[in-house]
């Protein structure tokens, strides 16, 4: 290629959620993706384009056993997700939501640990006023002069879902303001000639329509980015984990990789040398899929250590099941209720003290609990570092609450309950639908939405309105996660600071045998065919 034109290869990881080897840590089973077999395909990328930048967008330290076992059992090995990235040479990582799940000491410790830096001009300390870790944007000026800046931005919602202490002293910015603000300053004062942003956060509407694809809260706003902010050539999304490519939005090249190392994204820039400089002739997008590569021998040595003491504490016994407590299938145990998530209530309601719970199946993965129940079977179900807390609310929030789950559901042509489509697209979302315990209520799909609470009662009687009650749910959910919205500003009675993870085991040790049970205390119905 002359000396006037020249091409750049950017390579994007986003939520890779800890998954770094080829392996399930239910089963074992071999999976195809996770990031030991994404380096295989950034090496031999590496070897045929020189000019090559990977850059992180997010949410990779929070995901898996092991990275909980490091976080919470034992973290005096490396932080095994910044070894894997410090191995392969990652160039920046942009601060996600689920960077904080394990408290800033962590990540503290993380970024230190991080041979790259981590940028968000959106993430700030409120005693400075600066971004977080100092590092808003990076600039790489190549060889030949091209100047190229990478700008950091993370999604403004995380107050909604993290926990206060999680993020005491931080302040996050409005995105599309601090994006204008950042790359008028990337253009103007750094005089950098291309400009990546890399938003940990996903597009509020439609890459082709613009019709709105969600509630526009805020969440996700790299559609309005695109629309109102000059100057991007590449926007790097996630969060959202859609697989995303060949798709432009205003001009800017928009790209998102899915999660947990399914692909790699690969933006290839065609650029040309100009009197004024160089600028972008042309881009285009491609997603690679992990599932051909072999893993990296290398990047998988990396994680030894932990991977070892996390799979001796995965196997440790915690208790014996009497009844069955498996899950052979995760629609049915949403459509009536189960002896395991009856079980999560009897443990939330005990721990707390209330008489009323909520709880969620958070995906499709969980095999529920063998009969011998060890801490495998308990990360496998309950994915996430919860904890809980006890809200009071009043019998309209109960309703309200009730009738927002409710949306989880819709009947096909056929007249069948199915999930409504709108959790499970751009991402599923199956952790937005409660199941309670505590009340009795139905809810009958074949009523519009905002009407399908046609029971609900609590000791026998009708809930009133104004009724005040204590619940137990968790801080995703009490923060108002998954537009919950009637439970945010809520009295907090009472906050329980240990993860759900550790309660659920410390349970079942002082209690020893489960037994299966279910009240049956809920139903979902079609009214047409229940009459």
């Amino acid at each position: 290629m002359e000396d006037h034109e020249c091409e750049v290869i950017l390579l994007e990881t986003s939520d890779l959620h800890g998954v770094v080897l080829p392996r399930s840590y239910a089963d074992g089973s071999e999976i195809g993706y996770g990031l030991a077999r994404i380096a295989a395909i950034v090496r031999e990328i590496r070897r045929n384009d020189p000019y090559t930048l990977l850059i992180d967008n997010g949410d990779c330290l929070q995901g898996t056993p092991m990275t909980y076992y490091h976080a919470k059992v034992d973290n005096t090995a490396p932080n095994p997700v910044i070894a894997c990235m410090n191995a392969l040479g990652y160039d920046a990582a942009v601060l996600g939501n689920h960077e904080f799940n394990y408290g800033l000491p962590y990540l503290r410790s993380a970024v230190g640990a991080s041979e790259f830096p981590w940028l968000s001009a959106n993430t700030i300390d409120a005693e400075t006023g600066a971004p977080l870790f100092g590092k808003p944007y990076m600039i790489r000026e190549l060889p030949n002069g091209l100047r190229i800046g990478v700008l950091g931005l993370t999604t403004a919602h995380i107050p909604n879902w993290e926990q206060p202490q999680h993020i005491e002293g931080v302040r996050f910015g409005d995105v599309a303001e601090a994006a204008r603000q950042w790359v008028n300053r990337l253009r103007q004062e750094e005089r950098v000639e291309v400009v990546i942003l890399s938003y940990h956060g996903g597009l509020e509407r439609d890459p082709i329509t613009g019709d709105p694809t969600e509630p526009l809260t805020g969440e996700n706003v790299g559609y309005k980015i695109c629309e109102q902010v000059g100057g991007i050539d590449v926007l790097l999304t996630g969060h959202q984990h859609r697989a995303i490519a060949d798709c432009a939005i205003n001009g800017v090249c928009v790209v998102q990789p899915a999660n947990e190392g399914r692909f790699l994204a690969k933006v290839t820039l065609q650029l040309a040398k100009g009197e004024g400089g160089w600028s972008v002739k042309g881009s285009r997008s491609e997603l690679i899929s992990a599932v051909n590569f072999r893993p990296d021998e290398a990047i998988m040595r990396c994680v030894e250590e932990v991977e070892a003491a996390t799979q001796a504490w995965l196997d440790q016994p915690v208790g014996l099941v009497e009844g069955d407590m498996t899950l052979t299938s995760h629609a049915d145990a949403r459509l009536r209720e189960h002896p395991l998530i009856e079980f999560i209530h009897r443990v939330q309601m005990e721990v707390s003290g209330a008489d009323i719970s909520a709880t969620a199946l958070f995906d499709d993965q969980s095999k529920g609990f063998s009969q011998c129940v060890t801490m495998r079977d308990i990360l496998s179900h309950y994915v996430y570092p919860n904890t809980l807390k006890v809200l009071r609310i009043s019998g309209g929030d109960l309703r309200a609450a009730l009738e927002k789950s409710a949306e989880y559901f819709a009947l096909d042509a056929g007249g069948e309950i199915v999930v409504n489509p709108s959790f499970l697209t751009p991402k599923p979302q199956h952790y937005n639908y409660d199941m309670w315990e505590g009340i009795h209520y139905t809810l009958d799909i074949s009523q519009p939405a905002g009407r399908r609470v046609t029971k609900l009662e609590r000791n026998g009687q009708s809930v009133d309105e104004d009724e005040r009650f204590e619940v137990v749910m968790n801080n995703y959910r009490a923060g108002g996660g998954g537009n919950f919205t009637m439970f945010r500003h809520k009295p907090v009675v009472k906050d329980i600071p240990t993860d759900m993870i550790e309660l659920l085991a410390d349970y079942i040790r002082n209690g020893g045998r489960l037994v299966a049970m279910a009240n049956r205390n809920w139903s979902i119905i079609n009214g047409e065919r229940h009459k």
